[in-house]
């Protein structure tokens, strides 16, 4: 999947990757996969392409603020050949004309009180004071059809607060998977699997160690081999 960036502003990371590889896997129980799916925050692209492009039956939706990522989502949609409808602005402020079966995003995770960078593309992609975790959840749980389902990735030191958020908007949790630097290092981030009044029991699956003596791990390289992006930078 050939997949357009900006050479000035936010360009996706590993944490799309394996999210992406998290929603394929818990989402390989269920037969017959199909419906309408929502990419929050979509950037440009990556994350709901590749569900889709995985997930031939799903129609994907894209939501995004920016106005560069709009036009590189809509760019990356028609080269990869995999139709979108995009929600151009605020998803908070959105009034989408549909509800969805599905909901994905990589969204802005890091906290208000960490420094940010000068560049306002970087801004907005990267710190939620644009977008903040309260604000998220309440949204999408609006947005989802009854039973619907909810992927999304989080800085690990705010799962208290993930975790009672979900609870609140009558979100049970299905899946966990925390992802580590290394076998030495302390979890980053975690994988979220959450559906709108379920009653399942939560599973934790594995966690996932990226590096292992400065190299990728098994797991990782696979997901990356699975993903099998290829990034070109450009002026916009």
């Amino acid at each position: 999947m050939v997949l357009y960036q900006p050479k000035d502003g936010y360009c996706y990371n590993s944490d799309t990757h394996f999210l992406y590889d998290f929603v394929l896997r818990n989402l390989a129980c269920f037969k017959n996969v199909k419906g309408e799916l929502l990419d929050i925050g979509s950037g440009s692209g990556i994350l709901g392409l590749l569900i889709c492009r995985d997930l031939a039956s799903l129609n994907l939706n894209q939501s995004e603020i920016q106005e560069k990522f709009q036009l590189l989502s809509q760019i990356n949609s028609k080269c990869n050949k995999i139709n979108s409808t995009m929600y151009k602005g605020s998803f908070l402020q959105m009034q989408f004309d549909k509800t969805f079966d599905i909901c994905v995003s990589n969204p802005p995770f890091y906290h208000s009180d960490v420094i940010k960078s000068e560049n306002e593309n970087l801004k907005i992609a990267r710190y939620n004071d644009s977008m903040p975790l309260e604000d998220f959840i309440c949204k999408t749980n609006k947005i989802l059809k009854p039973k619907g389902k909810f992927f999304f990735c989080y800085d690990v030191k705010q799962i208290n607060e993930i975790l009672l958020l979900l609870n609140k908007y009558k979100f049970n949790i299905e899946s966990l998977q925390f992802v580590h630097p290394n076998s030495s290092k302390d979890a980053t981030l975690v994988l979220v699997y959450a559906r709108k009044s379920s009653k399942s029991l939560t599973k934790v699956l594995p966690a996932l160690f990226v590096f292992n003596d400065n190299e990728f791990t098994n797991e990782v390289t696979k997901i990356y081999e699975k993903s099998s992006t290829h990034s070109i930078k450009v002026e916009i």
